[in-house]
């Protein structure tokens, strides 16, 4: 095998702990596991993560910045605010659609985090860079379109997060792709109506 970088590595081992946990969960996502399923020796995870609980932290900071590129890289408003507010929601259901096993992964790694003694940091943590992210998003689209928020912008933030929740775990459960887009239309139709003209 051809030698690798620890950046290749590190980003081979993330690969293969998202793909044995969305398929066994975290509990069964060792680090004997995670290494067979990315075939490297044992000693190449101890080179790039100190603990499996650094790894499992490094899977939150790998979908948040990867949801980031999704809904705000090269954002083209739409003709009106609520458009340009529907497509930054359908480009998340865009990403969530294109790696369904990725989301189920985040699913396990929250529940585990939480039931977890000592962990619980790495689901505060993933909450609070989604509301971070919703919250870029939110400001992005007000910024463009001149508009203000009514409420704080961190408060909306979280509802979006709750609803986007609730698309994700819906979704991955029925992926009935019009109920989503129903669900999505509801929220952008509801966050707009939360700005005004600035």
């Amino acid at each position: 095998m051809a030698r690798m970088s620890a950046q290749e590595r590190r980003a081979e081992l993330v690969s293969a702990a998202f793909r044995v946990v969305a398929a066994r969960g975290v509990a069964a996502a060792s680090v004997r596991v995670i290494c067979a399923e990315a075939s490297m020796a044992l000693a190449s995870f101890h080179y790039v993560f100190a603990t499996r609980d650094e790894l499992m932290a490094e899977l939150v900071s790998v979908v948040v910045e990867a949801e980031r590129h999704a809904m705000l890289t090269d954002l083209t408003p739409g003709e009106t605010f609520r458009d340009t507010v529907r497509l930054g929601l359908e480009r998340y259901l865009q990403h969530l659609r294109s790696d369904p096993q990725r989301e189920k992964a985040m699913l396990e790694l929250t529940q585990y985090a939480l039931r977890t003694p000592g962990l619980e940091v790495v689901a505060s943590t993933q909450y609070e860079r989604y509301c971070v992210l919703a919250q870029d998003a939110l400001a992005t689209a007000a910024e463009r379109w001149n508009m203000m928020w009514t409420m704080p912008v961190d408060q909306i933030a979280r509802i979006l997060v709750v609803v986007t929740d609730g698309v994700t775990l819906s979704w991955l459960v029925t992926r009935d792709d019009a109920a989503a887009a129903r669900a999505l239309d509801f929220a952008a139709d509801s966050v707009v109506g939360l700005a005004v003209a600035a």
